[in-house]
């Protein structure tokens, strides 16, 4: 058959390139070598390449592409696809294809933890996948860093965007059960860091942002899983170290049809703000439906207050006129607040990529992401193992997203710039950014400990 090198997203891999795909040589992107075997078609794209020759490697994004973080997720493949286009879908000498993998269902509407399972083996088997850069949900990355950690050749980079569920990668003492994190990393090494700061942040960065609109009774809400809880729980500790009283902690049912009994304790409890911890994709917008017919809006007597599981313009689609007056935060600052090579990236993304759409912030995630990842690639010797050492020792200065590096725990660290950086946004029509925030460090020690 017949292969079409030069176009977008249109490279089809067939039986006779796959045979030659396991004589061929495996670097040095020029040298006529065959092209790799795509991973399955039930999860992912078909391998996009831009470049000349065939791809020596392929690094593979696993995101949920069905259900309420669509819009956000295929942002983050966009931006993907700008950095790679942007380098000639090279790595130094390396060429690389990419593939969009899909780790939600139809029927979940959401992240899947049978397809979280199916794509981390697909992508250990393949022995051309040299990156994974993914996942959006905390509760699939818990499944997906464990297969890859022990794949073939020292394991598999997993660079994630959006990842903020602090016991991935360290164990924070009342917050996380005591076989985190290790259980994540049977091989006794680390292949797994992230670029979004984790919920210590974000619930240090939600607090001092509720104690500066006057809150001094908080009932925090989460959805039971391990993001939604992890949230809830810094958040409670930040809001307790900043003198807020919890009047309340607990989680909702996801399945529930109705909320009423539990908004009536909280009406009982004499809060006057209310922190959902978990994802829209839970049930979310009836949770917010119920909050406002029984506590009244949100700008009223009792605030509503929510992470970045819930910030996006599908939650005020789903929620509808309840979600007016909500706070929510995400991770970095406002997109018009970039500067340098952010703001041209930016700049450059809208106009080239999204068709007159807004800009998600994770779209800026996922383009870090992936500029670590091929960098990390380009530096080493082409081998799993070192792309893993390459991606721990990388120092971004002045990158999308501040400077920083990393820790031994795949943390960034030493970081200024948006990666530190939390926005809150009020819901209107859209989100409408209200202020930045980068907590305190005193808070965010105490949005962590025991």
């Amino acid at each position: 058959m017949s292969l079409t090198l030069k176009s977008r997203g249109v490279y089809l891999i067939g039986l006779l390139v796959a045979a030659l795909a396991l004589v061929a040589a495996g670097c040095g992107g020029d040298d006529g070598g065959g092209a790799p075997e795509a991973l399955p078609s039930s999860s992912c794209t078909a391998i996009e390449y831009e470049g000349d020759g065939n791809p020596d490697y392929i690094i593979a994004s696993d995101l949920p592409l069905q259900g309420a973080s669509r819009t956000q997720t295929l942002q983050i493949n966009e931006a993907i696809r700008k950095v790679l286009a942007d380098r000639e879908y090279k790595a130094g000498d390396y060429n690389i294809g990419f593939q969009a993998c899909d780790d939600a269902t139809a029927q979940a509407g959401k992240w899947d933890s049978g397809k979280c399972s199916q794509n981390a083996n697909a992508y250990a088997a393949n022995d051309k996948v040299i990156g994974v850069i993914g996942t959006f949900n905390s509760g699939c990355a818990a499944i997906i860093i464990p297969v890859l950690n022990q794949a073939p050749d020292g394991g598999i980079a997993m660079m994630s965007p959006a990842n903020t569920y602090p016991c991935l990668t360290v164990n924070l003492p009342g917050g996380c059960d005591a076989t985190e994190p290790d259980k994540y990393y049977p091989s006794g090494e680390r292949n797994y860091a992230r670029v979004a700061p984790a919920d210590d942040y974000q619930g240090a960065a939600v607090a001092e942002f509720m104690k500066g609109k006057g809150v001094t009774k908080l009932y925090v809400l989460n959805d039971k899983e391990a993001y939604g809880l992890g949230v809830a729980t810094t958040t409670r500790k930040a809001a307790e170290h900043l003198g807020i009283e919890v009047v309340g902690f607990e989680a909702w049912d996801p399945k529930a049809a109705s909320y009423e009994s539990l908004f009536k304790k909280v009406e009982a409890s004499g809060a006057d703000a209310v922190f959902l911890g978990g994802l829209i994709d839970e049930n979310g917008a009836q949770v917010i439906k119920d909050k406002v017919a029984l506590l009244g809006p949100n700008d009223g007597d009792v605030g509503l207050y929510a992470p970045d599981g819930f910030t996006t313009q599908q939650t005020i689609t789903d929620a509808g006129p309840a979600s007016k007056g909500m706070f929510m935060s995400v991770a970095g600052v406002p997109i018009d607040e970039f500067s340098g090579t952010a703001q041209e990236f930016a700049e450059s993304f809208e106009a080239d990529y999204l068709n007159g759409a807004r800009i998600d912030p994770y779209a800026i995630y996922g383009a870090q992401g992936a500029q670590i990842m091929l960098d990390a690639i380009e530096n080493s010797d082409g081998t799993r193992s070192d792309v893993i050492a390459k991606m721990f020792a990388t120092e971004v200065t002045d990158g999308l997203l501040g400077s920083f590096s990393f820790n031994e725990n795949g943390d960034p660290e030493d970081a200024s710039g948006a990666v530190v950086g939390f926005t809150i946004y009020v819901a209107t029509d859209k989100l409408d950014t209200v202020e930045a925030i980068s907590p305190a460090r005193e808070v965010v020690a105490a949005a962590g400990a025991a």
